[in-house]
């Protein structure tokens, strides 16, 4: 049997793109995935399909695992020759208790390899706009354990040498310790109002900073009722938050917003939000699959030659009609001489990544517009490959100018089977922002998700964002009201209407 091995990764402070390359590619061969509490669980969407996923996570003193059964555990998985992808938060060097592990590791006789994280200390103050060391306030730093039981007889802290000797101070894990630490600093030398900032949830949209001085920060700290997982940074170079801070001051920072757009199409919408700073959840209402039959695209596809224009509604239809092409082993050379119109940016884009030249994008998804920039179109065969479920709008209109139009099914879309307990949870908790919708079929398949009733009950407490009139006018349908909605119908001005709201709202505040 082959020697399995194992990789001790930090997977960083919290925020998914501080994580290493090479972190990723052991992630994505590993044959058992072990993580921990403080872990970016989006990590695992790396793992192959086959891959254990085993949490040992510990958390206020509840530990999944012992310490020494975690050891165990990884031994035994890597002595059946399998490859193991151990995920700690942070670094795994720093407080992670990863030499521990090592060491049992290198007396089992196990090869292992060690991938350094970010660690929370650096990163999390970074985050607060708080630099750890900076010349006009100091050249040295130190790491601390924060949760050393202060009845100990004797400390392994040297705090008469840490309170004086060294410039910023960064205590790991120590709220519950906080008082008794700041008044050991002060009992050796620390001058009380040496500045103090706890950062909880670091790098993350839940990340809160508090700030203080040595003498106070445990009194404000009871007060705001903070809690852990934080970090405290003590030091001269916690005054320069103010000057400093960009990650909080983003204008969604601390807002949750819901996107609803298929899976495999979100990640651009919530790179945008993320970007202003918003806490993404992705909860699809839609997936996109082929037609239960491919026989109207198919007769399309042989009978090219006799269509002037070809008209594309979505990226989708797109993707799923060169796809067929493909299948039938034919090409895009079997589009020449056919005029192709995208409807909105996106769409032409994706014509333009295949080989093709747009000859038409009208200025708004609007029947008259899209008419208007086709010309003369009586007697002319339109070819329209669009989702089964769509408005019957453009291809009527069409039909009323004089145009012979096929509609062809090139995909679909329908309900994901996703489970609802966390997002219902989030909307009774009243911890939602915004809910928004891309398309009608995003708005009836909300709906469609919960109980009768209950979606549109949890939508009356929060701000609802469309793309565009059509999607509007159904969520108006339902009684939803729109309150967000770009001028430009696309992903990019979405985003950028709901920043506007907010940047207004504070406004008027």
């Amino acid at each position: 049997m082959k020697q399995g091995k194992v990789y001790l990764i930090g997977a960083g402070p919290g925020d998914e793109g501080l994580i290493t390359i090479k972190a990723i590619e052991k992630i994505k061969t590993a044959d058992v995935v072990v993580y921990d509490y403080l872990a970016n669980k989006k990590f695992l969407e790396y793992a192959k399909k086959n891959a254990e996923i085993i949490y040992v996570g510990k958390m206020g003193g509840k530990h999944t695992l012992p310490q020494g059964e975690i050891n165990k555990l990884i031994i035994d998985k890597a002595k059946k020759g399998k490859s193991i992808a151990r995920l700690k938060g942070g670094d795994p060097f720093i407080f992670g208790r990863g030499g521990e592990e090592a060491e049992e590791i290198v007396e089992a006789n196990i090869a292992f390899e060690v991938i350094p994280g970010v660690t929370a200390g650096v990163a999390a103050a970074a985050y607060a706009g708080i630099p750890l060391t900076h010349r006009d306030f100091t050249t040295t730093v130190a790491f601390i354990t924060g949760h050393e039981d202060p009845a100990k007889d004797e400390s392994n802290i040297y705090w008469d040498k840490i309170s004086t000797g060294i410039g910023t101070l960064v205590f790991y894990m120590g709220i519950g310790n906080l008082e008794p630490n700041m008044k050991k600093l002060i009992e050796h030398g620390r001058i009380p109002d040496t500045p103090v900032a706890l950062i909880r949830w670091g790098t993350t949209q839940n990340q809160e900073t508090l700030v203080g001085t040595v003498k106070d920060i445990a009194e404000k700290a009871k007060q705001a009722n903070f809690k852990a997982p934080a970090i405290t940074v003590v030091g001269g170079v916690v005054s320069l938050r103010n000057k400093l801070r960009w990650f909080d001051k983003k204008p969604l920072f601390g807002r949750k917003v819901v996107v609803t757009r298929a899976r495999e199409q979100a990640s651009d919408f919530s790179d945008l939000l993320k970007e202003y700073g918003a806490d993404v959840i992705e909860f699809p209402t839609i997936e996109i699959v082929s037609p239960k039959k491919w026989d109207e695209i198919d007769r399309a596809i042989k009978r090219l030659p006799k269509y002037d224009w070809a008209i594309f509604t979505s990226v989708n239809g797109v993707k799923y009609f060169t796809e067929r092409l493909k299948k039938l082993d034919k090409d895009i050379r079997e589009l020449k001489g056919i005029k192709i119109c995208a409807i909105g940016p996106k769409t032409k884009q994706e014509i333009e990544a295949i080989g093709l030249r747009v000859d038409f994008m009208p200025k708004e998804y609007r029947a008259e517009g899209i008419i208007k920039g086709l010309g003369k179109i009586k007697d002319k065969n339109i070819l329209l490959p669009r989702a089964e479920v769509a408005r019957e709008i453009l291809p009527e209109e069409l039909i009323k100018k004089g145009a012979k139009v096929d509609v062809v099914i090139a995909y679909r879309t329908v309900k994901p089977k996703n489970k609802t307990d966390e997002i219902r949870e989030l909307f009774k908790q009243g911890r939602v922002d915004v809910v928004t919708f891309t398309s009608s079929s995003t708005v009836a398949n909300f709906l469609n998700m919960f109980k009768k009733g209950e979606g549109v009950e949890f939508l009356k407490n929060v701000k609802i964002a469309s793309i565009g009139p059509i999607t509007r006018d159904t969520a108006k349908g339902f009684n939803i009201e729109t309150l967000i909605m770009p001028k430009k119908y696309t992903i990019p001005a979405l985003a950028d209407a709901i920043v506007e709201h907010f940047k207004q709202g504070e406004k008027s505040q």
